[in-house]
């Protein structure tokens, strides 16, 4: 997220950061030039633009919006500069969770004191790090309300991750999963759901005893699918595989925001939020993660096996009178109809690869990262 200013209202503002990965114009393969991209785009991206872990990887920052129309437009604009200045260095962009060709295990780690102190503490938990997502930010009015929120969003996480499934090739071959990223982040020490909290003290409580046992390097090394922002007054979800498309992320984020309103209205009302069965969140999100929408997901309360389709369509009933607060349930629609009829990300990239050729993959994300920027034929991954 940018420094632009946060305040509160009665529709929280949001703020969206999305991953890319760098991959070379004619084979497809992941580049470690991501700085090299970075520098062409900041011109026109300036602080919303930066890099990440890896050499291989891009992320962008929207400003806090309130109008998701806002969101996607900023999203749309920093795809285009990112393929345009992508472009002038005979490189590509791509939206994904995971690499498709190229060598990304293991990765080329950016330089600096806290990537070694990094690299010294997780050792070859580094290797599988050229990985991608899009991050929400929901403004919360204090972070003790923003605990109890996520205690409420808790048991939503691995819809949410079904949702957005966009994974689905690791060291150029199919995994068998829609969200292979996901499962690389399950060996970290501070991955996975958060804990379950009902203050902010005891939020801090928690990472101050991470931090006594040496499983983080520091406190921006909480990589929890959800997490209270170190630097912005927001409950921050990272769930999420890097959608395709950027209509996909803001629907996304639309969708995260009205659960995150509809469970604040519960934490005003004295409700702290529902205890999960852990063994059900592992499984939950293990089906997750094999499925995406393309199959069956756990209901987190209950342990029963239901359609994909089913319980996303669960999750916006619930969202609704917060989607018809802000004018977003058409936007949720549009993008749950496209799932329905397109497949997910996973199924999608599949569909690309149904000629036998990886660099189908490749070239057809290039395409619907960014579609509105012209590529040279000569030069595409082909």
């Amino acid at each position: 997220m940018t420094t632009a200013q946060w305040s509160g209202s009665t529709i929280p503002l949001l703020g969206v950061e999305e991953e890319f990965l760098v991959v070379d114009a004619e084979r497809g393969e992941v580049r470690p030039e991501a700085a090299t991209v970075v520098d062409l785009a900041r011109p026109v991206l300036g602080g919303r633009v930066g890099g990440e872990i890896t050499e291989l990887q891009i992320e962008t920052r929207t400003d806090p919006c309130h109008a998701v129309a806002d969101i996607e437009a900023q999203l749309v604009e920093a795809r285009a500069a990112l393929q345009a200045a992508a472009g002038r260095a005979g490189l590509r962009v791509v939206a994904t969770g995971s690499p498709v060709l190229g060598r990304a295990v293991p990765p080329p780690i950016t330089q600096g004191p806290r990537q070694d102190r990094g690299n010294a503490t997780y050792r070859g938990l580094h290797d599988d790090l050229a990985i991608c997502a899009v991050h929400v930010h929901v403004e919360q009015p204090d972070r003790d309300r923003a605990v109890l929120v996520g205690n409420h969003l808790r048991p939503h996480l691995p819809v949410l991750l079904a949702l957005t499934a966009n994974s689905p090739y690791w060291r150029e071959r199919d995994t068998g999963y829609a969200s292979w990223r996901s499962l690389t982040w399950q060996r970290w020490p501070v991955a996975g759901p958060p804990p379950y909290v009902t203050s902010a003290q005891q939020y801090d409580a928690h990472i101050d005893l991470l931090l006594d046992a040496g499983a983080l390097v520091d406190s921006g090394t909480i990589f929890w699918d959800m997490r209270l922002s170190a630097r912005h007054p927001t409950l921050e979800v990272r769930v999420a595989d890097m959608p395709i498309t950027a209509a996909e992320s803001a629907g996304f984020a639309a969708l995260v925001r009205a659960l995150a309103m509809v469970a604040g209205a519960a934490v005003d009302r004295g409700d702290e939020g529902p205890r999960t069965d852990p063994d059900l969140m592992r499984l939950a999100y293990w089906r997750a993660a094999r499925d995406g929408m393309g199959g069956h997901g756990v209901e987190v309360g209950t342990g029963r096996l239901l359609p994909a389709g089913v319980l996303a369509a669960q999750l916006v009933e619930l969202a609704r009178p917060a989607l018809a607060e802000t004018g977003d349930g058409p936007r949720v629609g549009r993008w749950l109809a496209g799932l329905a009829a397109d497949g997910d990300g996973a199924t999608r990239q599949r569909a690309a690869a149904a000629g036998g050729r990886l660099t189908d993959v490749v070239a057809a994300l290039v395409t619907a990262t960014a579609p509105d920027v012209p590529d040279r034929q000569d030069s595409t991954v082909a």
